[in-house]
């Protein structure tokens, strides 16, 4: 995998701004629970929200290993960051991919700026990862839809001004992914954000429930130009999502693993620096040989994603593979670190909540499976070419 020269001095910005911007002020904002205003405006400032938007609506457009190897960066900074941008480009990636020309040219622009921020709605109350049987409907009536239901789990849901909502155009329709379309939604009346959800991590930015009744949007809210095609959109949609989250879980296992590296030179016991310790060493070798593991198999998924073929494999062995990861080498951090791996005054223990949000969001690691055997079936095997 190479970068150009262009996304190398990105990523090397972005690797900057984390290290002089990010870090100093992560711990004190994420306990505060604080909405990151600044480090947002920043992020704005420096073209963030629109790598994966190309010209003519975007300035930069990056490739997909270089967007992932920025959202690693943020994510080694403070995780909350990179997930202010994860369904901010997957609304993009699907404009992209399926909107019309006029919705091209009336969002994109200003996603690519983050004017506009955008969220994708799938999760409803009482529902999970069956996404044919959500239960929020779209009427036609007129020269206009008519939305009535609720989503939940909606990522920066309050700043976000642009919505794509996975609904049912036709619930009778049989298959029921036939009767699944994606409306863009802005915060029109009949819109609201009900409440924000308590969370174990991923503090900072905001995860809520929105209610839609009788919500209006026109009819050329739909994205593209048939009804129907929501279903096979939006899991298109997923596998940029899936690859953004598996380089958030890199970003985490990273910060932990290093972290604990730097720790474990700097502490000793029983008159040697701690790694000398046969336990904590194997401990490092193994979290270093894990995270290396996990990077490849992320960067694998990016360029598979590039290529125009279905990616759903490749993003979800990445997705299950890093957040797995993630998990793991924030555990042996606390480990490496002993009682200090369970205070607050490090950022161990913020690693260790933020981990586990990768494991079930984007389709829980045991969806991430189906996905896995499903194509492994349908493509015969691995390739090994």
């Amino acid at each position: 995998m190479r970068l150009s020269a262009e996304e190398k001095s990105i990523v090397e910005a972005v690797r900057d701004f984390v290290d002089r911007e990010v870090r100093p002020v992560a711990r004190e904002l994420e306990h505060a629970d604080a909405y990151p205003g600044e480090l947002i405006d920043r992020m704005k400032e420096m073209g963030v929200y629109g790598l994966a938007i190309p010209e003519p609506y975007g300035e930069v457009g990056v490739s997909t290993p270089c967007y992932a190897l920025v959202t690693e960066e943020l994510a080694r900074g403070w995780m909350s960051l990179a997930g202010a941008m994860g369904g901010h480009t997957v609304v993009a990636k699907l404009i992209l991919a399926y909107g019309t020309r006029e919705q091209k040219e009336a969002y994109l622009p200003r996603l690519a700026t983050g004017e506009l921020r955008a969220t994708m709605a799938l999760t409803e109350p009482g529902g999970g990862s069956d996404l044919q049987a959500i239960r929020t409907v779209a009427a036609r009536e007129g020269g206009e839809y008519v939305i009535d239901g609720a989503k939940t789990w909606i990522s920066n849901a309050r700043r976000s001004g642009l919505i794509a909502l996975l609904c049912k155009t036709d619930p009778a329709a049989v298959p029921r992914h036939k009767g699944i379309s994606i409306l863009l939604v802005e915060k029109v009346p009949g819109v609201s954000v009900t409440s924000d959800l308590p969370k174990l991590g991923y503090k900072g930015v905001e995860s809520c429930e929105v209610v839609f009744d009788g919500a209006r949007v026109p009819r050329s809210a739909l994205l593209g130009e048939r009804e129907g095609e929501g279903f096979a959109q939006m899991m298109r949609g997923l596998e940029i999502g899936r690859i953004q989250v598996a380089a958030r879980a890199t970003g985490v296992a990273r910060a932990a693993f290093e972290d604990s590296l730097a720790y474990a030179q700097q502490r000793e016991s029983f008159g040697k620096p701690i790694w000398k310790h046969q336990s904590v060493g194997n401990h490092l070798a193994d979290m270093a040989t894990r995270l290396t593991a996990a990077r490849r198999l992320l960067l694998h998924a990016a360029e598979r994603f590039d290529s125009g073929e279905r990616s759903d494999l490749e993003a979800g062995m990445a997705k299950l593979f890093c957040s797995e990861t993630a998990m793991e080498i924030a555990l042996m951090a606390i480990r490496v670190h002993g009682g200090y791996g369970y205070s607050t005054e490090f950022d161990i223990e913020r690693y260790f909540r933020d981990a586990p949000l990768m494991i079930v969001g984007e389709g829980t690691n045991e969806i991430q499976r189906n996905v896995i055997v499903r194509q492994l079936v349908e493509r015969g095997g691995l390739d090994y070419s």
